[in-house]
């Protein structure tokens, strides 16, 4: 399947003082298939090889941040929260992913790069209705971050373990065993949901004079017409970060920036 690009927009788009008559007009959605999947992750290494500074940085500051939280929850005693972060972490790789957007989007173009640029469109739309995509994610997070929580103390009690008893706790015994797995698919619901109203609602915003409801309800749309080619995109994105966190987040070097560029990608064939 063809790429279906809309008008680009090199620069970010600007405000208008003029109120709409009125609501946006909904955007077309193509259905994809699994060839388009293969075909975004290939421009996504390719993106990433012409232009590897850009996404070696912003993968870096999603990996020192990871330890930082990491580090931070063993400090206070808190191991059993470890993993769930590590889990809810992912949920706002799209937003550390906002400059292999503006990248793909110059590359795309064919228009120089440069940090100022990237830093700039980043800012302005930070500025604008991406501010409120990140507050809905951030509370998608919290979310996650209190049932884990529950879940925790619900089936271990409120007795606090060391990392080596917990790791020990959960996968040599039944109750251990049961919490995890039930752990797993709460998760699981959260981010299918996160992904639904997020894989290409934010790379629109980059691209589109749009509102971020109206991108949201782009991005439910798109995994509603393609369900099976979506779905397994987000498994290929759950497998690549999964096997990136037990390499101690160093796999997310290479494995966001791919990602990162290829759902931009992604979105240009998605969305008309």
């Amino acid at each position: 399947m063809t790429d279906h690009p809309s008008e680009p927009t090199n620069q970010p788009p600007t405000t208008s003082s003029e109120v709409p008559a009125g609501p946006a007009e909904m955007p077309t959605v193509n259905a994809l298939g699994i060839d388009d999947l293969l075909e975004v992750l290939a421009a996504g290494l390719r993106d990433f090889r012409r232009a590897p500074a850009y996404g070696l940085f912003f993968a870096g500051i999603y990996v020192a941040g990871g330890w930082m939280l990491v580090l931070m929850l063993l400090y206070f005693d808190l191991p059993f929260l470890v993993y769930p972060l590590a889990a809810g972490f992912a949920l706002i790789a799209p937003f550390v992913a906002c400059g292999f957007y503006v990248v793909s989007q110059y590359l795309e173009a064919g228009d120089d790069l440069s940090w100022g640029i990237v830093f700039g469109t980043i800012k302005t739309m930070f500025s604008r209705d991406l501010g409120w995509m990140a507050l809905v994610t951030g509370f998608s997070l919290f979310i996650w971050m209190d049932i884990a929580a529950l879940l925790s103390f619900g089936f271990m009690g409120f007795q606090l373990f060391s990392f080596s008893q917990l790791i020990s706790l959960i996968f040599t015994t039944p109750i251990g065993l049961l919490f995890l797995f039930v752990g797993n698919l709460a998760g699981a619901i959260i981010a299918f949901a996160v992904f639904s109203y997020s894989v290409v609602s934010i790379p629109m915003l980059f691209h589109r004079d749009i509102d971020f409801v109206t991108a949201m309800i782009t991005s439910v749309r798109v995994v509603t017409k393609s369900p099976r080619t979506m779905a397994v995109w987000c498994l290929t994105i759950g497998a690549l970060l999964t096997i990136s966190l037990l390499s101690g987040l160093v796999g997310l070097m290479v494995t966001l920036p791919i990602l990162g560029h290829a759902t931009w990608h992604l979105y240009r064939r998605a969305v008309v």
